[in-house]
């Protein structure tokens, strides 16, 4: 709802245009999908995470300044996050297990995907290449994101090991003087860790989009951009200093205001 309301106090200043200028105003709608990462990490529950794959749509409203160049500003849902899926830290230990000392863990092999929903804001500066009857079009600028919240999934069954290489099982003191390993666990979980992420995110994006006219007054687009965040995503130091960043391919409608 907040990225909403300022996406329209972004566009109402220039609906009262006079109508002459408001031929230039363009508005839309895309959708797509979006690849995002989490780059960086600087200690063991940070690092190693790959691409996972989410959705992204939104608005979008174009104003031109010139032909060729305009400014759009765009409110957007956004999937980001990453995936780990091997071994790696044990975050959430069973209480049964006996405590290490800070920056020590266990390790197990399972799946581990880390899911962050964005209301994001991009502000981009559009120049266009006219092309016959097609268009081509980079765009570059900044964006704020709002966290709409964050989940960790986990699933998978694995012992639970003293080193990252998984050479050394877990093992308690089984009574006759001996140690037996500790039973396989379930990592099946999904966890809401909303309060542990900075709720704003601030970025940079740019890419390229091909512009199909479909009228006089609408036309198609696929584009395809990249997004990098530079606000470190976790909210304590102790989690790491990850960033998001991903990969959007979408395709879009949009459509001039003329005559209103």
């Amino acid at each position: 709802m907040k990225g909403l309301i300022l996406f329209f106090l972004l566009i109402a200043p220039l609906l009262l245009m006079p109508q002459a200028s408001r031929a230039q105003i363009q508005i839309g709608i895309q959708g797509g999908l979006s690849v995002p990462d989490l780059s960086g990490g600087n200690n063991e529950i940070s690092q190693g995470y790959t691409s996972r794959l989410a959705p992204n749509f939104g608005i979008t409203a174009e104003f031109g300044i010139t032909n060729a160049f305009s400014i759009e500003p765009q409110v957007n849902f956004d999937g980001q996050g990453g995936q780990r899926n091997a071994m790696q830290p044990v975050t959430d230990l069973p209480p049964e297990l006996p405590a290490l000392p800070n920056g020590s863990y266990y390790y197990a092999n399972f799946n581990n995907m880390s899911i962050l929903n964005y209301i994001e804001i991009p502000i981009l500066a559009k120049y266009t290449f006219r092309l016959g009857g097609f268009g081509l079009d980079v765009n570059t600028g900044p964006y704020v994101g709002f966290l709409l919240n964050a989940t960790e999934k986990t699933s998978g069954t694995s012992q639970i090991y003293l080193d990252r290489n998984g050479t050394t099982p877990l093992a308690m003191p089984n009574g006759n003087g001996g140690y037996t390993p500790v039973p396989a666990q379930s990592f099946d979980a999904s966890t809401d860790v909303t309060s542990s992420i900075e709720k704003v995110n601030f970025g940079i994006a740019g890419g390229v989009g091909i512009i199909l006219p479909v009228s006089s007054r609408s036309s198609l687009s696929l584009d395809l951009r990249g997004l990098y965040g530079l606000t470190n995503v976790q909210k304590y130091s102790q989690d790491g200093t990850s960033h998001t960043g991903n990969l959007i391919v979408s395709l879009g409608y949009s459509y001039q205001l003329i005559g209103i």
